[in-house]
């Protein structure tokens, strides 16, 4: 009985130390953030043309710097009353589809001295497709609406 134990003892250590390891449990991280943003860079626009009074339309953000979580990049859109509007557009990526996103710059429009126009909102990655929910303000008054973006 001895030697049998013996045989079965020295099995059992290796087969203890798998069991207390296997109890303790090896936690693994990953490095990569589940709110890495893929690859959106390049051209996205609108493909709406005439704005409502209240509206802006003709969306189009060039994406020219990403980041694991952050787009940057030129903006311009065309509002009602022949508004244009030029500069620069920020997100950040706060969900894994949700981008709180921001745009400002100038607008312009014939016979009008340039002023500063801002609009943010938070959009949705839907697929090839960004929803693009906007407020903002213009030298023409506050405006708001939805575009829809996909790649150009």
């Amino acid at each position: 009985m001895t030697r049998a134990f013996r045989i079965l003892g020295s099995a059992a250590v290796p087969a203890l130390a798998l069991l207390a390891a296997a109890c303790i449990g090896i936690e693994r991280k990953s490095t990569t953030s589940p709110t890495s943003l893929r690859s959106l860079a390049g051209v996205w626009s609108s493909s709406s043309i005439i704005p409502s009074p209240e509206s802006c339309s003709n969306f189009q953000w060039r994406v020219t710097e990403q980041t694991a979580n952050s787009l940057t990049g030129s903006f311009s859109a065309t509002c009602a009353g022949g508004l244009t509007l030029s500069g620069t557009a920020h997100g950040t990526l706060t969900t894994a589809t949700t981008i709180t996103w921001s745009a400002s710059g100038v607008a312009t429009a014939p016979g009008l001295p340039s002023c500063g126009f801002t609009l943010n909102g938070t959009a949705q990655l839907e697929g090839d497709r960004i929803v693009v929910p906007y407020t903002g303000n213009t030298c023409l008054g506050p405006v708001s609406g939805t575009e829809v973006l996909t790649r150009r």
